[in-house]
């Protein structure tokens, strides 16, 4: 594992010798390959009491690593035009660093430390590379929210390793807590995650960020809300279901009010950023099921949906460079000037609504059966919630795609072939890992 940390580092050499984005991509391919032979073979790595990889942090690694790479492809034009490129990168790395030492810290003062700084490098790139003055009040949003929930986190584990003399992430406490503790535990992934009530900072930060910064926004930063959560409820051990019952309804409630909402936008980036907060409201309430398949379910959908609503940020920054709007009253008509395009904009808003062979589906699934078995009244509120996801994928898809183009459209660019290979490598992974997740049932 040390190895890793180290060749990792290596990366920023390159960083500053001018040999720039082929190269990068090529070094992230290799510890793509080197964090898989930790999640296929080596489920529970222990560097020291403090550093280790299991099969969840293993695969939010691969997951982190793989976008990443992905984010260097998509930002092209930041080399090319030579607008602070070395920065950029150096951001980039710097919170690959980060990522890599919050799913390897077993302490939970480490934990909280690097799960905080992830905010850092983040904050830069909306306000760098962001494109409307709004983006300073996003980021205040940003840091309200964020400080704000996970104070009391702070609090509570400094009480933990005062009264329990123990910061080990894996120490159960068969004591039990409170319920303040509970919930100051919890809360600050809460807001990560986000659950509805707690999301008009990821919308803003959406808006405001460019495609890079809205990439690693969904396709990893959410998830350490839903890995925080994972690590909190197994600290704390057996919890009771009155504790657990509001935030499962939340985030089943929750998930289906924002599907509505997904449905009277015109936005296309703002209608992903809140499908990716009905995407969340169901991971939570799996956690909160607080059974193996809820677990299982949640860890799957948080893959998946990185993958997903990645490329979906990725789709409409494309529509946006050659349309110059992201209204969908003005993206009209994209099946007859981009065909190519259309295919994955069909492909991506399938898999959005977890149709087959997606790693949605298999997500979707196996929270259905988590989230029963803990309440069969919670059916109706499921059904309404797939049937409403697969309502606004669809109006996604034919608000954009079908149509006459808006006739102010003068001139346009095709799709380059980096940006084709950057859609590839989204939706790739994203259908075929429900061969692996099939093959270990």
């Amino acid at each position: 594992m040390l190895s890793y940390m180290v060749f990792l580092l290596s990366l920023f050499l390159f960083c500053f010798l001018n040999l720039w984005w082929e190269l990068m991509c090529y070094l992230l391919f290799l510890i793509l390959f080197l964090f898989s032979s930790i999640s296929f073979f080596d489920y529970f790595c222990m560097l020291s009491y403090e550093w280790g990889v299991d099969y969840i942090s293993a695969d939010l690694l691969i997951l982190g690593v793989w976008i990443k790479m992905l984010m260097f492809m998509s930002s092209m034009g930041v080399n090319w035009f030579k607008t602070s490129s070395v920065l950029f990168s150096f951001l980039i790395l710097c919170l690959l660093m980060v990522l890599l030492f919050v799913f390897c810290s077993y302490n939970l003062f480490l934990f909280y430390f690097f799960f905080e700084s992830s905010l850092i490098p983040t904050m830069f790139l909306i306000v760098g590379w962001g494109y409307q003055p709004e983006r300073l009040t996003s980021i205040l949003y940003l840091l309200i929210y964020t400080l704000v929930g996970s104070l009391p986190l702070l609090l509570i584990i400094f009480w933990i390793n005062f009264i329990h003399c123990s910061g080990f992430m894996f120490f159960t406490f068969s004591g039990g807590f409170s319920l303040v503790v509970y919930y100051g535990l919890i809360l600050a992934f809460l807001i990560s995650i986000p659950l509805f009530g707690f999301h008009l900072w990821l919308l803003s930060a959406h808006l405001e960020a460019p495609v890079s910064g809205s990439m690693i926004l969904a396709g990893v930063l959410l998830k350490l809300g839903g890995y925080g959560l994972m690590r909190m409820f197994g600290l704390v051990g057996f919890i009771s279901s009155s504790v657990l019952l509001p935030w499962f309804l939340v985030g089943i409630v929750g998930g289906w009010l924002v599907g509505c909402f997904c449905l009277m936008q015109v936005d296309m980036k703002l209608l992903i950023a809140y499908s990716s907060v009905a995407h969340m409201g169901y991971v939570v309430s799996g956690i909160m099921s607080f059974s193996q398949w809820g677990f299982t379910g949640s860890l799957v959908m948080m893959i998946g949906h990185g993958l997903c609503s990645s490329g979906l940020f990725c789709l409409s920054n494309i529509s946006y460079g050659r349309l110059g709007s992201r209204s969908l009253l003005l993206n009209r008509g994209v099946l007859s000037l981009f065909p190519s395009l259309s295919m994955f904009w069909f492909l991506f808003c399938s898999s959005n609504m977890a149709s087959p062979p997606s790693l949605n589906l298999i997500g979707e699934v196996f929270l259905g059966m988590g989230i029963v078995s803990w309440s069969f009244l919670s059916v109706p509120l499921l059904m309404m919630g797939c049937f409403l996801g697969g309502a606004y994928s669809l109006y996604l898809f034919s608000s954009s795609q079908h149509g006459k183009f808006y006739s102010g459209v003068k001139s346009f660019s095709s799709v380059s072939s980096c940006e084709f290979m950057l859609l590839i490598l989204h939706w790739l992974p994203l259908n075929l890992l429900i061969l692996i997740e099939l093959y270990y049932l």
